[in-house]
């Protein structure tokens, strides 16, 4: 008999029939970011790329549920730093800095070419996401004003956002 309790017992949990309702109703949270829409400004040393950063999400923590902005490498970098000094969290590399695609006389378009700009954006926009999806940058005031205000305030206090 001992037998058949420990085989009911360990037996698999019957699975739950999934309705139509179920299987298309919106998560119960969310949070997605891509990276689109490069662009290149500029001429000579004033030339940069910037990108599309398009946010949706229904997490309460953010006072926008979707966004759009613009962001260059630098921005990138800010928001790095701004979260290893203020955070407790370990924040992830972003691509790399490309030096030798910025040296000059080179047979191509080095930073500017096609190719290095969308392997940047793919690497830029997997930083994201890795950073945006921690509990604990999501209450950075950086990561907000990042991702959601049009212009970065370089000279913010830095803090937590507070929900109430």
């Amino acid at each position: 008999m001992t037998s058949a309790n420990n085989l009911a017992a360990t037996s698999r949990l019957q699975p739950k029939k999934q309705t139509l309702e179920d299987a298309y109703s919106p998560p119960a949270n969310f949070l997605e970011i891509d990276i689109s829409d490069p662009q290149t400004h500029g001429v000579a040393k004033k030339r940069y790329t910037d990108y599309e950063l398009r946010m949706r999400t229904n997490l309460p923590v953010f006072k926008l549920k979707e966004s759009s902005v613009r962001r260059r490498y630098s921005d990138f970098e800010w928001l790095r730093s701004e979260l290893e000094r203020d955070s407790k969290i370990v924040v992830p590399p972003l691509p790399g800095k490309a030096w030798k695609r910025q040296l000059p006389f080179r047979g191509d378009d080095g930073i500017f070419e096609d190719e290095f700009i969308e392997d940047r954006r793919k690497g830029l926009e997997q930083f994201i996401n890795k950073v945006a999806g921690h509990p604990l940058a999501q209450n950075e005031k950086c990561l907000h004003m990042f991702l959601q205000e049009p212009v970065i305030d370089k000279n913010y206090v830095p803090g937590k956002i507070r929900t109430t």
